[in-house]
């Protein structure tokens, strides 16, 4: 139950910010391309590729609340009832949207997986924090149940190809789909959330620190924090790389799983 009464599921629905929160059906028809076509009404050369176009657009510049149907209506300079003739509303819209963008890491990439898993490991995290940086509003959706359509599927067909040399069982190689993944996300999602403070309070985030500065050198001081107090001065410095020093432990930490298969079936074979 939220504050103003209504169920989480509902107010999802109401604010677009959960897939698969709409007519699951017709959202499956859109993604498909099995629903009908609008014959008449809309205003000439309006699609629903243009919708969802404007829509991400929308999205990017001011995030996920900005998106509505009047707003679209306004960008791309038609009536809003004319948008009800190719998609039932926001919520929906989302479906079409996330779908949309989850194809992008995968638009310039050929179908031939990299030959080593590592670098397809590699490859999935660099491009999916990419993507992650041009649509910061992923972070914000609630994709416990995501409509999947054909961007998503190839997507996750291509992700496996690439694992398959790991020799893992299935359940194991989403698995490791799915930690890869969780770390990116947990690093962009940190660098979204100190944009969003910077943008919200005005306050840089060197700012914000030096305010602390004086506190926390006292802190260190009065012998309370030895740890931390003996800790190199370079220790939060900006210019290590944490997503390269956590994508390569984890890439060593799967290399360490595959190996001790390889040996164990080796074991089995004598």
């Amino acid at each position: 139950m939220t504050n103003d009464g209504t169920t989480a599921g509902a107010a999802s629905k109401a604010d677009g910010s959960a897939t698969g929160s709409g007519d699951i059906a017709r959202s499956l028809e859109l993604l498909w391309g099995t629903g009908e076509r609008p014959s008449r009404g809309p205003k000439p050369g309006l699609s629903l590729d243009r919708i969802v176009t404007a829509a991400v657009a929308v999205a990017d510049a001011e995030g996920l609340a900005a998106v509505s149907m009047r707003r679209l209506s306004t960008e791309l300079g038609t009536g809003t009832m004319s948008l009800y003739r190719y998609v039932p509303g926001k919520a929906e819209l989302l479906d079409l949207m996330l779908d949309r963008v989850q194809g992008e890491p995968f638009a310039a990439r050929s179908d031939e997986p990299p030959a080593d898993w590592r670098a397809a490991i590699d490859g999935m995290a660099r491009g999916h924090l990419d993507n992650l940086r041009r649509h910061p509003w992923l972070l914000k959706i609630n994709q416990a149940r995501t409509v999947l359509g054909p961007s998503a599927l190839r997507g996750l067909e291509l992700a496996l190809t690439g694992l398959r040399g790991m020799g893992l069982r299935d359940p194991e190689l989403i698995g490791v789909i799915i930690a890869v993944n969780s770390f990116v996300e947990g690093l962009a999602r940190t660098r979204a959330d100190e944009a969003e403070a910077v943008a919200q309070t005005g306050l840089s985030e060197e700012a914000f620190w030096d305010n602390q500065r004086p506190y926390l050198e006292r802190a260190m001081l009065s012998g309370a924090y030895p740890v931390m107090a003996g800790m190199a001065e370079d220790t939060f410095s900006p210019e290590f790389d944490h997503f390269a020093f956590g994508l390569e432990r984890l890439i060593a930490g799967f290399d360490a799983l595959v190996r001790e298969r390889e040996a164990e079936q080796a074991a089995s074979r004598t």
